[in-house]
């Protein structure tokens, strides 16, 4: 079973994912948005080895835990991002604009690409790439877990700002329907802000 431990963390209480296959003790963080003793605190209790931290997209309330977390854990772990969103990543994901700064952030090590396949412990992760909030947005979904990280693409009965630099409607409307409503009805989206919901309520109140 895959254990899924949502930690709101930062001044936006973004939402930071700490997921694992518990057998081999695995564990995976899905974009470090703040507070990296909290995140090493969970791991440590359950045993877990962070191995890997997955970004959905660069904005600094994702990333605020990053560089403490990274200089935490040895060995160091692989850090996953997207290309299209390297020059948000390198400029500090925004935060100037909103009057935050971050520290320096380490090199990402594996470039995402869409229909790639990520791996944790026995659980494979199908890489989407959903461009609209930012140009390298990605989700991750699970369809053995029936688990979708979809960062800001999607909320609960809302969706991603795109008045960002780098953020489109058309293309975020694109994404959702390509990438999200086209997962079956019962899979669970776990976004970056809020609660979790399903696509099929997303498809019928969204």
């Amino acid at each position: 079973m895959l254990i899924i431990l949502p930690l709101p963390l930062g001044p936006l209480q973004t939402n930071c994912y700490l997921i694992a296959d518990p057998t081999p003790g695995e564990a995976t963080v899905i974009d470090p948005a703040d507070e990296a003793d909290a995140i090493l605190t969970e791991a440590e209790r359950r045993g877990w080895r962070i191995a890997q931290i997955w970004i959905t997209h660069p904005h600094f309330d994702h990333l605020g835990a990053l560089p403490d977390l990274v200089s935490r854990l040895e060995p160091a772990p692989l850090i996953a991002l997207h290309p299209d969103d390297r020059l948000l990543y390198d400029a500090g994901g925004g935060a100037a604009l909103f009057g935050f700064s971050l520290p320096p952030l380490p090199l990402p090590t594996l470039d995402l690409v869409h229909g790639q396949t990520l791996s944790l412990g026995r659980f494979r992760f199908e890489v989407r790439h959903t461009p609209g909030h930012t140009p390298g947005h990605c989700v991750f979904y699970c369809k053995e877990a029936a688990a979708c990280f979809c960062g800001d693409l999607i909320f609960q009965t809302s969706v991603g700002r795109t008045d960002l630099p780098g953020g489109d409607w058309e293309t975020l409307e694109n994404s959702i329907r390509e990438q999200i409503f086209s997962l079956p009805d019962e899979t669970r989206l776990f976004a970056g802000h809020g609660p979790q919901t399903t696509v099929g309520d997303e498809k019928m109140f969204n």
